[in-house]
């Protein structure tokens, strides 16, 4: 069955029809980026839900009832893929994480996601790896059946339902001692427990488990371990058997340590990398999310003016550490820890890593190609034949200049056509 929205009211665009795609469709940008190159004068055919064709534009047969759309000035490439997102949060200078949690009703935050999923794909983003709805429970297992039913519009979702954290360690918190506030996450502890909770977040839908290795829970709010390295082999044991990758939270070396002795896929934000630690991941293929945008939001949050004044120390140790990785060849995923800033910005984490030291070859990859093979998306990611239709567009080169990620005109999800201007 056709579903029909009309996104004008909020987007701007014409009536767009979703849930079925039909027939062949030809793309004539300026040139493609297939996940891995550049190429000029190419053409993309798609065939209902799939990408029958792409090279050259001689090579390329279509027949002679094909929709033909043209891109003029355009680059097209895969659907970016958002590493590390919170559909169910938004920015924290909106609403502080606590109070999101603990006085946003569940109704809120759902009617809010739905907004973000719709502002995710319209910004060119056609999946997300969405690591945890922080108090909101199983609703992102919810959201991601409403956008596949196309009851609304959004990104393919990977989803981590819960998270797991130890007991104790995550907050929300209170100073009042005999008071039991709901938490962010679920808590768990040991072998038994920890197969608990990553089965339970299993059954409710979980794609990908998610633990925090490490939190401020030590002496004075200081960042400290939390799970033990062989909780952490039990939670990889248990999460592989049913084919689930784990991701860890990390901010502190020892975290890390244990986090890459116990073989996790990726692990996220990375602050407390060393050369060696980096070195490690390289040599086990444990990837880095560096959430680069989340580190320098919170810190315009507390009153920092990037560009005027002195970076402060968190945003030089990040770009110390993102370094570090780099040297060591660490595969880096695209991901910002969206949901601490804006949802639909999502590409401001393409143009730090750029900032930062990698080329925007390297950063489209790390949002296309990369972070499919990373995340087991086998289908996605890259322009070829057989491939899902993930396909968006964006004005200019970003090789070029990379802010122009952010120019989006095209979108197509499944096949079928999202954004067209």
């Amino acid at each position: 069955m056709k579903v029909f929205l009309l996104f004008a009211f909020s987007l701007g665009l014409q009536a767009v029809t979703f849930g079925q795609s039909a027939g062949y469709t030809l793309i004539k940008p300026d040139r493609v980026f297939d996940g891995q190159e550049m190429h000029s004068n190419w053409w993309v055919l798609v065939n209902g839900k799939k990408i029958e064709a792409v090279g050259d534009a001689a090579s390329i047969h279509f027949p002679a009832d094909a929709k033909i759309i043209e891109l003029k000035g355009a680059t097209l490439m895969p659907g970016m893929i958002e590493g590390h997102s919170h559909l169910f949060l938004h920015p924290y200078n909106e609403t502080s994480w606590n109070d999101q949690v603990l006085t946003e009703s569940r109704a809120e935050r759902t009617a809010r996601a739905v907004q973000h999923a719709k502002a995710t794909l319209m910004a060119g983003f056609t999946t997300v790896r969405d690591l945890g709805t922080e108090g909101a429970g199983y609703d992102d297992a919810g959201l991601k059946m409403a956008i596949n039913k196309g009851i609304t519009p959004g990104p393919r979702m990977l989803i981590a339902t819960r998270a797991i954290v130890a007991t104790g360690s995550y907050g929300p918190k209170t100073d009042v001692t005999e008071s039991t506030l709901p938490t962010g996450a679920e808590a768990a502890d040991g072998v038994e427990g920890l197969t608990r909770a990553i089965r339970l977040q299993i059954g409710h839908g979980a794609d990908v488990i998610k633990l925090y290795a490490d939190y401020r829970w030590g002496i004075n709010n200081t960042p400290a371990p939390t799970f033990t390295e062989e909780e952490l082999k039990t939670a990889v044991q248990v999460a592989g058997s049913s084919g689930r990758q784990v991701v860890v939270h990390s901010g502190t070396e020892e975290g890390m340590r244990r986090a890459i002795a116990a073989n996790v896929r990726t692990i996220e934000h990375g602050d407390g990398g060393t050369p060696e630690l980096f070195r490690q991941m390289k040599a086990k293929d444990i990837a880095l999310c560096p959430t680069l945008a989340a580190t320098e939001s919170i810190s315009i949050y507390k009153g920092w003016r990037k560009g005027i004044d002195a970076d402060p120390e968190v945003v030089k140790h990040k770009h110390e550490i993102f370094t570090d990785a780099l040297k060591a060849g660490v595969t880096i995923c695209m991901g910002g820890d969206v949901g601490v800033f804006t949802h639909g910005d999502n590409a401001k984490e393409m143009l730090l890593m750029v900032e930062y030291g990698m080329k925007p070859i390297e950063v489209l990859r790390s949002a296309t190609s990369v972070n499919a093979r990373v995340f087991g998306l086998k289908e996605l990611g890259n322009i070829k034949p057989g491939y899902l239709a993930d396909i968006v567009a964006i004005e200019g080169n970003p090789v070029e200049d990379i802010k122009t990620v952010k120019q989006v005109k095209f979108v197509m999800k499944d096949g079928v056509i999202y954004l067209q201007k």
